[in-house]
């Protein structure tokens, strides 16, 4: 079971994925909290991980809270470590405040995150920001801000790299099948094949 949730300013997708067999979930990218505890509370779901695809603060405003009310550990790759911990980096500056958060575990280049019989493999994709990671279980492709609907994360940020960002892309997610879905950090749900005939910046 996939349920999305688009939360704050910037319109962000948080993503609770949930194994029906035992209803152990995973969320990625909570950019909210409350919102996503509230419903792990109704369905009675058991929090096991939080994935962040990167650092900034619209995907990852929620990870305090989600762990102190669930115990669930924050994942996130080693290069975006300095990113979570800095608000200059995280862009929480761009937004007024000053926020920082903790990871419990590091994710590397294909690794398994396990959640019953769903496996997550962690797909290293830098550009966006230096530990950019994007998540593959099955056909469903969970990309965060490396790529979008018709579009790409941005690179004129801190950390970005605009030809890092476009060889991660070509390199690593257009070798995947067309029919695999796509489900980004923001807009709308799009496919490989999509992706691969009709995105500017790829053609």
């Amino acid at each position: 079971m996939l349920k999305m949730i688009t939360v704050g300013p910037l319109d962000t997708n948080c993503y609770l994925l949930v194994e029906e067999e035992k209803w152990e979930a995973v969320v990625i990218d909570p950019g909210e909290g409350e919102v996503i505890l509230d419903l792990i509370h109704r369905h009675h779901f058991n929090l096991k991980y939080i994935i962040n695809t990167h650092g900034h603060i619209d995907h990852t405003m929620g990870n305090d809270f989600l762990r102190e009310h669930t115990g669930a550990p924050v994942l996130i790759h080693p290069q975006d470590i300095p990113v979570l911990t800095d608000s200059e980096k995280n862009l929480s500056g761009w937004l007024g405040i000053t926020f920082s958060s903790s990871a419990d575990k590091l994710l590397s280049e294909d690794n398994l995150v396990v959640l019953g019989k769903i496996t997550l493999r962690v797909i290293h994709t830098p550009g966006h920001s230096p530990g950019s990671v994007c998540l593959l279980s099955g056909e469903m492709l969970f990309t965060g801000d490396t790529l979008l609907d018709g579009s790409v994360g941005r690179t004129d940020i801190p950390g970005g790299d605009a030809e890092q960002l476009i060889s991660s892309i070509k390199n690593k997610l257009l070798l995947l099948p067309d029919n695999t879905v796509i489900y980004p950090g923001h807009g709308t749900v799009s496919t490989i094949g999509k992706e691969r005939r009709t995105n500017p910046f790829l053609i």
